[in-house]
């Protein structure tokens, strides 16, 4: 390896890349300069590397995968596209579990186990005590309730904080799936716990130690001593699942056990075709629609004092950024909430190689409508009949800037069935008159939530 000590500056040269069959020289005749120079042995090791690397993912997919995870575990960014790439491969990825996960990603029974590493605010320490507190001499001895947990893990290695990042990640779904009782028995547990530690290290045994014959020792039977007599708070009812995702989000960096797009990931693909991940192959100025989480909001001020915004949302491929100009932005401003779930449309721009998504309109999921038409293979078939459709919904568009509600077209005939996305130009304002004017048109029309199962 050639180290550096300085560097000149010699002047302008003409530069070119070259392969040199013999002597490897940087200076070549006539005072050329020859850059980037890929000699055979260079180019052979990473033809190697690559041959290596490419029988590992095809062999070995899980352990390739649970390497490349672990490698990338401090970059949230890389984590996300590789747990893409292990989703289209069909390999599952387990959350976190305090009786099970390690500080890696681990291979286990045709899975990944999600490490330990890769959750914030669970440090290197923490995690020490935990693999050791849960393997003591050599015997792997499962953590039974979170009292147990508490009891036999260093708590100096570990705040409230730690703790309750594990809960909220799902490390302890498999003792309680309630993440909310849990959070509200830590408050107790955790200080129960501590007093505990404090009395074993003065030597004051508490009689359920004593009655288990010592302070908590490395058996089973005396580690269940104590244990029932740990404060509990009150019941309480579970999280929403939206609320439980978000902290997932927060604390894995992206959402794990389930997402908030996917349960209407078939009713939006009628609306959406194209995903973000596919957005730099679109041409410039094409018109797409996307369903996405909204992530971010950064609020920018033009140079004649208008508001605009720089958003970062995501979709089940990827994460993006999204261009909302000052028009655009105060009129759709108000939909703009953190973790927010919007269907959003706009265009392509491409500025100095770089792809945009130029946002122009913007509605809640919750709120998003379809007419579904049902039409028998005869009726769309039929040149009269499409031209009576076409009619109907033309005269129910009305402004065009105002026209938001999609038509879906459903062709059936015994097995076969069709779905026909009508273009942006056949959407209506009211899908209660549009369905009304449709059936009295002797069509099949109803109307349909994005969200309704």
């Amino acid at each position: 390896m050639v180290k550096i000590v300085s560097r000149t500056y010699v002047g302008q040269a003409n530069v070119y890349d070259i392969g040199v069959e013999n002597d490897h020289n940087f200076v070549i005749k006539n005072g050329f300069i020859a850059s980037n120079c890929f000699n055979k042995s260079h180019s052979t090791a990473y033809a190697y590397v690559t041959y290596q690397t490419s029988y590992l993912k095809a062999n070995y997919p899980l352990e390739y995968m649970s390497a490349l995870l672990t490698a990338n575990s401090g970059d949230t960014d890389k984590i996300r596209k590789y747990l893409d790439n292990c989703s289209n491969m069909g390999i599952v990825i387990d959350p976190p579990d305090v009786n099970r996960s390690g500080l890696d990603f681990t291979p286990i029974d045709d899975k990944i186990l999600f490490g330990f590493s890769a959750v914030r605010n669970v440090g290197q320490n923490a995690i020490a005590s935990i693999l050791e507190a849960r393997e003591e001499s050599g015997e792997l001895i499962p953590f039974k309730s979170l009292a147990d947990f508490c009891s036999r893990v260093d708590l100096r290695t570990m705040n409230r904080r730690t703790l309750e990042s594990l809960i909220n990640c799902g490390a302890f779904d498999k003792i309680q799936p309630n993440r909310n009782q849990l959070i509200h028995d830590s408050e107790l547990v955790y200080e129960w716990a501590q007093s505990r530690a404090r009395d074993k290290a003065s030597g004051q045994g508490n009689i359920f130690d004593l009655l288990g014959g010592g302070f908590a020792g490395n058996n089973n039977q005396s580690q269940n001593h104590g244990f029932e007599s740990a404060p509990k708070a009150p019941p309480v009812n579970d999280l929403p699942p939206q609320e439980k995702l978000r902290m997932e989000k927060e604390l894995l960096g992206f959402y794990l056990s389930d997402h908030p797009l996917k349960s209407i990931r078939q009713s939006s693909s009628v609306l959406a075709p194209i995903n973000l991940a596919q957005l730099g192959e679109q041409k410039d100025d094409s018109i797409l629609c996307a369903v996405i989480m909204l992530n971010n909001v950064k609020k920018v001020v033009t140079k004649k004092g208008d508001s605009m915004a720089i958003l970062q949302v995501e979709d089940l491929s990827t994460t993006s950024e999204v261009v909302v100009f000052p028009k655009t932005y105060e009129r759709i401003s108000h939909l703009l909430q953190i973790d927010a779930r919007l269907i959003i449309w706009g265009k392509v721009d491409r500025r100095d190689d770089q792809t945009q998504f130029i946002l122009e309109d913007a509605e809640t999921v919750e709120t998003v409508k379809m007419i579904l038409v049902e039409l028998s293979p005869q009726q769309a078939g039929t040149i009269e009949e499409q031209h009576r459709l076409n009619t109907i919904l033309k005269a129910q568009a009305g402004d065009k800037d105002k026209s938001r509600i999609p038509v879906i077209g459903i062709v059936q005939s015994g097995n076969y069935r069709e779905i026909v996305r009508f273009g942006r130009q056949f959407w209506v304002q009211d899908s209660t008159t549009t369905v009304q004017a449709l059936q009295n048109g002797k069509f099949h029309a109803k109307i349909k939530q994005l969200t309704s199962s």
